[in-house]
């Protein structure tokens, strides 16, 4: 393909906005690790509603040069040998990947999930930066989250720079869009899952909840600890959980803060007013993970 007028650059071109993806519950994945990911998914059976993972697959001659392997690994699919500025046209990047895969929607139902009886979950409530939005699902997948669930007041996370800020973990783990925030929280505690909502401000600090874990883990006792938030605080990371993280800039409001079982602060012990959301948020994930795997 030569022409960067063409119909179908222009058909791919247009998922860069969200109309056009939800009219056709479609999205891009861009450059080589998303779109080895979605071709690794791809393989392993239907998006949800049996539509395959891949629909179309682009790349460009160069690209298909320093990545052979896509030309066998696309056997499945299927993909169209393009111009430089045709994937230009198509994407929405500066400086083009060299390829790029239009995926179906691979988002789950909140049954669909809740069947699976998940440990760790991430919940993202008004989250609006796409690109903290693909960082903090990334972190989740890493830390071996069992799902991602964005409340309707939060980003399209199939916007591109979300997907390319996955770095391919969308591809990873169950998905769950468009929640109203209430209503989540009430099914999470039905399926006797806390919620953890990380809080500069919380009452429970999440060095001292690590601490109590791994005394618990070394057969010492909660008496053992001398501080009276350690005696009150009933909260264990071991314990399954799902943690809510709120708006980059203003948190969670107090209304969010009290459908949460407990708000959870990650102490910061220099002179930063406090931490990016997607660090915060990498550290908390892990205390669950790691206190859960020690449990276990």
């Amino acid at each position: 393909m030569s022409n960067p007028r063409a119909d179908r650059v222009r058909n791919v071109a247009k998922l860069a906005g969200r109309p056009a993806r939800l009219k056709r519950g479609q999205f891009l994945a861009e450059g080589p690790q998303a779109v080895r990911e979605a071709l690794a998914a791809h393989r392993k059976g239907p998006a949800p509603g049996g539509r395959p993972v891949i629909s179309e697959m682009y790349i460009t001659g160069s690209c298909l040069d320093r990545f052979g392997e896509f030309g066998a690994d696309s056997a499945g699919t299927g993909y169209r040998l393009v111009t430089e500025p045709v994937m230009a046209a198509m994407t929405d990047t500066v400086h083009s990947q060299g390829v790029v895969a239009v995926c179906n929607s691979i988002d789950l139902t909140l049954d669909e999930v809740m069947v699976r009886r998940p440990r760790l979950m991430a919940v993202f409530c008004r989250m609006r930066d796409p690109g903290n939005a693909g960082t903090v699902l990334r972190a989740a997948d890493a830390a071996g989250a069992d799902a991602v669930v964005l409340t309707s007041s939060s980003v399209d996370v199939y916007n591109p720079k979300a997907v390319r800020a996955t770095a391919g973990s969308l591809f990873h783990l169950p998905i769950v869009l468009g929640q109203d925030y209430q209503q989540l929280t009430a099914r999470l505690r039905h399926h006797e899952l806390p919620l953890l909502a990380a809080d500069g401000q919380g009452d429970q600090d999440l060095d001292l909840l690590q601490d109590r874990s791994a005394w618990r883990h070394h057969r010492h006792t909660a008496a053992a600890l001398d501080t009276a938030a350690d005696q009150t605080a009933p909260l264990v990371l071991e314990a399954p959980a799902a943690w809510v993280f709120g708006n980059e800039a203003q948190g969670l409001s107090p209304e969010e803060l009290s459908w949460c079982d407990y708000s959870v602060a990650v102490p910061v012990y220099g002179a930063a007013e406090s931490l990016n959301l997607a660090t915060a948020a990498t550290l908390c994930l892990y205390a669950s993970a790691r206190a859960q795997r020690r449990g276990r």
